[in-house]
């Protein structure tokens, strides 16, 4: 959903730019005020003068046409900035027993702790996104302590993460783990 909604953002920045952009350089041609710095082919012409711009609104179309595009992308903006003000919380997942839920924020605090207290971990942070169908994205981030090889740490954080994905029974999870380590204090002289 994050990717989705970055690349809806950048298209939608782009049109909306792109728009701009083009609707300014129209009005550049059109304006009397810009036509003597606009490139011509014949002195004192303009790309639509205000002719053919009557012309147009006399057209059965023209009203119609801009009035609904002028409506349409209101409502689409508008129906944007709604999702865009949305609070992010993930809706809760249901469990195997009738009735129960847990959110995936408790499910990742959880998993955060666990993956803490094992042996040679300083800290950790977990985050459970639920995605379509019975499937979850479980991102974990783990820091070592100094000097402790990251293999060490492997089969205990595979079992930590086995454990995540039996308490998500009814989900499929699939866990992406970054491994960090913490650099050792270094102790000032003063």
């Amino acid at each position: 959903m994050a990717r989705t909604r970055t690349a809806v953002n950048r298209t939608v920045l782009g049109t909306v730019g792109l728009s701009l952009f083009l609707a300014g350089s129209w009005l550049t041609a059109t304006d009397p005020a810009f036509a003597d710095r606009w490139p011509t082919a014949d002195a004192g012409t303009v790309l639509l003068d205000r002719n053919r711009l009557a012309q147009l609104r006399g057209e059965g179309w023209w009203t119609p046409t801009v009035m609904a595009a002028s409506i349409g992308l209101a409502v689409l903006f508008a129906l944007w900035s709604l999702g865009q003000s949305r609070s992010g919380r993930a809706r809760p997942l249901a469990l195997p027993s009738p009735g129960c839920t847990v959110r995936p924020q408790a499910l990742a605090e959880a998993l955060a702790t666990r993956v803490t207290a094992l042996p040679g971990i300083t800290r950790s942070r977990a985050r459970v996104l639920p995605r379509r169908g019975q499937r979850l994205e479980v991102r974990l981030r783990v820091w070592l302590e100094p000097d402790t090889p990251p293999g060490a740490v492997l089969p205990t954080l595979r079992t930590a993460t086995a454990e995540a994905d039996r308490a998500a029974t009814p989900y499929t999870a699939h866990t992406r783990v970054r491994l960090s380590t913490t650099p050792h204090r270094t102790r000032h002289v003063r």
